[in-house]
């Protein structure tokens, strides 16, 4: 891992910014359908969109992805947008989805989780916690995404370097000890469900503080 982020942090050193995706990341707002939300709603997903374009805007997280680009042998011009969507989007099972890929196009999309899950969150673990939890599930998102660029439809492997990059990533930004670290590392240990208030103290703490368990003994 201590070789890998040499590589990193010489690889970025080394990078152009005319090959940064930084360029390609819009936030994307689909008009039809704000009439379903309320004025509220709207308002607050529109600052979860903002918030989460300049989080996968900053520099050091453009500089990785142009370094794990480069490594992995995916094109640049094989992206050709990133949007950041203002408005949530569900699976038939009702859980809420972080990414997609349109391999084709080389379109990207990236979705905000639920006012009702952001809400719960913040509640238990304070504005903070879930800013950091958004930033992050929106960074491993996005490098879950590209690596469908490459693999396409093998899940199995893009989740198992999705995992790995976005690992070297918070490696290289956090101490190994850090809430922060914790908190990433939740985004692939556990696995939230939006849920309603009365069970949010009984479900949705108990995978976090699990999630958090396992981050702390794995970083020692």
């Amino acid at each position: 891992m201590r070789t890998a982020v040499s590589q990193l942090k010489s690889g970025c050193l080394m990078m152009n910014e005319a090959f940064s995706l930084s360029g390609k990341i819009k936030i994307n707002v689909e008009s039809k359908k704000i009439g379903n939300f309320s004025q509220n709603q709207v308002r607050f997903y529109l600052k979860y969109s903002s918030f989460v374009f300049r989080v996968l805007k900053k520099t050091s997280f453009q500089n990785f992805l142009n370094w794990m680009l480069k490594k992995e042998r995916i094109a640049e011009q094989a992206v050709s947008a990133v949007h950041v969507k203002v408005l949530p989007l569900r699976r038939n099972n009702g859980k809420s989805i972080a990414g997609i890929c349109d391999t084709v196009r080389g379109r990207i999309r990236i979705y905000p989780k639920t006012i009702k899950f952001c809400q719960a969150f913040t509640q238990k673990f304070g504005r903070g916690s879930l800013l950091k939890y958004a930033g992050n599930r929106a960074r491993a998102a996005l490098i879950h995404e590209l690596l469908h660029l490459k693999y396409v439809e093998d899940e199995k492997t893009v989740r198992e370097l999705a995992r790995e990059y976005f690992y070297l990533f918070t490696q290289k930004q956090y101490a190994p000890s850090s809430h922060s670290l914790r908190l990433c590392t939740m985004i692939f240990a556990a696995r939230l469900v939006e849920a309603v208030p009365s069970s949010v103290s009984n479900g949705l703490s108990a995978e976090l503080g699990a999630a958090c368990l396992r981050a702390s003994d794995a970083s020692k």
